[in-house]
């Protein structure tokens, strides 16, 4: 990823169905920016090694896996929240990474198909509104010898904390917008995309998935 100044924010049509939760993750920015970057570091690390290419993050957030990300990458970001993408431009500017960042839609992505030989997300798909869309537009856009890598976490394995994960999922989207109780993996087999390695990190809770389109 060469070294550079960012080169601001593009802003690209973003469908209503996210625009309630794009207001919770606006109102909680702030938050996410102090916090964000000090969670999961090793697991980001390992995430994006060995990267290269053209990459896409899907959900960049406040840029939180911007430090991880090997210089010989040429990164693009997207997200639907204009507060987090400031906070990620003022990252990229910190770190003196290059990054196209844009505003946009992760179940309407505008790129041509087949674009990017790596697509990442992390925990990102707790928050898209229809998350198989979204997945599919990953799947679109992934060139078809690349490789999608994901951090995320879904509703536990275990039939008791699931269950919990169930009552206590109201309170999760009202306050950020992320439902703690999706079912990650069947999504992923719904969106088409064959799993080449899941990886569970925090019992079944968290996962990190190697995913080909």
């Amino acid at each position: 990823m060469s070294k550079g100044t960012g080169k601001g924010i593009r802003r690209v049509w973003m469908g209503r169905d996210t625009q309630t939760i794009k207001r919770r993750y606006d109102r909680i920015a702030p938050l996410f920016h102090r916090v964000d970057g000090k969670m999961m570091r090793s697991w980001r690390k390992e995430l994006l090694s060995g990267l290269r290419g053209n990459v896409l993050e899907v959900g960049i957030g406040t840029g939180a896996n911007l430090s991880y990300y090997p210089p010989t990458v040429r990164l693009t970001g997207i997200d639907f929240s204009p507060k987090m993408l400031q906070y990620a431009e003022q990252r990229a500017k910190e770190l003196n990474i290059d990054v196209t960042l844009m505003e946009m839609d992760a179940q309407n992505l505008t790129f041509e198909d087949q674009t990017f030989d790596y697509i990442v997300a992390t925990c990102v798909f707790c928050s898209v509104p229809d998350p198989v869309q979204g997945m599919r537009e990953m799947k679109r856009v992934c060139n078809k010898e690349g490789e999608i890598r994901l951090l995320e976490h879904m509703r536990s394995e275990h039939p008791m904390v699931g269950k919990l994960m169930d009552l206590l999922n109201p309170l999760t989207v009202r306050i950020s917008g992320a439902n703690i109780n999706r079912y990650t993996l069947k999504n992923v087999e719904s969106a088409g995309l064959i799993i080449q390695k899941s990886e569970p990190l925090c019992t079944t809770i968290v996962r990190r998935l190697l995913l080909r389109p």
